[in-house]
């Protein structure tokens, strides 16, 4: 029995003890598993599209971006992600109209040559479905963004790297950015539509 009038001390074999138990009680503790991926740009998409005189869209991507991801399939909250788009590999298929979206009635891509997305929480939205809460900073102007993604699943390519696999959408008023050029047609449509919409097909490779 222990005498409870005097301090207990641990011997160096108890000392030992109690550490392993300790250790082996931290897979159980809350610590974080998410593991960490590279974008891989070369297998992923960032896309957008949208309206043309009110009756039509046109599509258009960025070609040079990159960025990490933290996943964990088991603790969707413990998830988290990073991203930078560079302005200047806009690409709608048409030189000229590229010029004028690189140029100063929109991008100002010399002013402002990146666009930052960077997560605050992620939610559950359902099975493999999640909300990706965070800052969207475009054209100078940090706005709160909310991407809706879908984990497409992850697979071992042969060469032995781990990869994982999403698709995210959202949707944005570019006005809220300072991007307010359009002129009004005579039906009153415009001649560029005020929402973008955003589609993200992301592939990334598991950091060793």
């Amino acid at each position: 029995m222990i005498n409870s009038n005097k301090p207990f001390i641990f011997s160096n074999n108890s000392k030992k003890s109690f550490a392993i138990l300790a250790l082996s009680f931290l897979p159980f503790c809350g610590i974080a598993n998410a593991a960490t991926y590279k974008i891989d740009s070369s297998h992923s998409a960032v896309n957008f599209k949208v309206k043309h005189l009110g009756i039509s869209n046109v599509s258009g991507k960025f070609g040079d971006f990159s960025g990490t991801f933290d996943f964990s399939e088991k603790e969707i909250s413990e998830s988290k992600t990073n991203a930078i788009i560079k302005i200047t590999s806009v690409d709608t298929g048409i030189k000229q109209r590229d010029d004028h979206l690189k140029g100063a009635d929109f991008f100002e891509a010399d002013k402002f040559p990146e666009i930052t997305f960077t997560s605050k929480s992620v939610k559950s939205t359902g099975n493999n479905t999640f909300d990706v809460l965070g800052n969207l900073s475009l054209h100078g102007v940090s706005k709160p963004a909310t991407l809706k993604v879908t984990y497409d699943g992850s697979e071992k390519d042969p060469w032995g790297n781990q990869r994982a696999a999403f698709t995210g959408t959202t949707k944005i008023n570019r006005k809220d950015f300072g991007l307010s050029w359009n002129k009004t047609l005579d039906s009153g449509n415009l001649l560029v539509g005020e929402d973008i919409n955003i589609t993200l097909e992301i592939e990334g490779i598991l950091e060793k």
